[in-house]
């Protein structure tokens, strides 16, 4: 972590635009503290245009554009669970009912899709998914694409459940995300554990 503080005093320095400000970039663990995790939602970095990032996996503040993959969320939204797809891209009020909207970079260059990565966010992040694995009971890893998976392999399936699918992406959703239901399944295991069901509406 002082190695990672270090590089962003740097990249600051020499006039580097960092998102997402440096008041959200533990957004996500603020929002949806270790105690209150049931579901884990992984995503890569933070979007990279200005105004778009907010600390949170996927979702965008207020008045931005909702992005490709967050549309196609959307859309699997209605398909599973029959909810109007919302006409922003905040996902702040599942963050605030149980959802880690964790990425793997917490900070990305305005302009740079994975400038940040091995930096040292990677172990950061990893140790938050460990510490759940290790420490809590029951909780809801959704993994979509490829390296959210690999990010997951080590939890403990006996002990949680764990969904994977291909990205969001309009690159890839066609090709398997498409009717896999994750939020219907999150809530039936929660409450086969006797934990209260997401509200997923936003």
């Amino acid at each position: 972590m002082a190695r990672l503080a270090d590089f962003l005093a740097t990249a600051r320095a020499r006039g580097e635009i960092i998102h997402p400000a440096e008041q959200d970039i533990f957004a996500a663990l603020n929002h949806t503290p270790f105690e209150a995790v049931k579901a884990v939602i992984i995503g890569q970095d933070p979007y990279h245009g200005p105004g778009q990032a907010h600390g949170l996996s996927f979702s965008v503040q207020h008045g931005v554009p909702i992005p490709p993959s967050l549309r196609n969320i959307f859309a699997e939204l209605e398909t599973d669970l029959k909810i109007t797809p919302p006409t922003h891209g905040n996902l702040q009020s599942w963050a605030k009912a149980g959802v880690l909207l964790l990425n793997n970079c917490l900070t990305v260059a305005e302009g740079a899709a994975g400038s940040h990565q091995r930096q040292g966010w990677e172990a950061f992040t990893d140790q938050i998914i460990t510490r759940l694995n290790d420490h809590r009971d029951h909780i809801i890893f959704i993994l979509w694409g490829r390296m959210a998976q690999a990010k997951g392999r080590h939890i403990d399936r006996d002990r949680h459940l764990v969904i994977e699918s291909v990205h969001p992406s309009p690159l890839s959703a066609h090709r398997g995300f498409f009717g896999t239901r994750p939020f219907s399944r999150t809530n039936a295991y929660l409450q086969a554990h006797n934990q209260t069901p997401i509200d997923w509406s936003l």
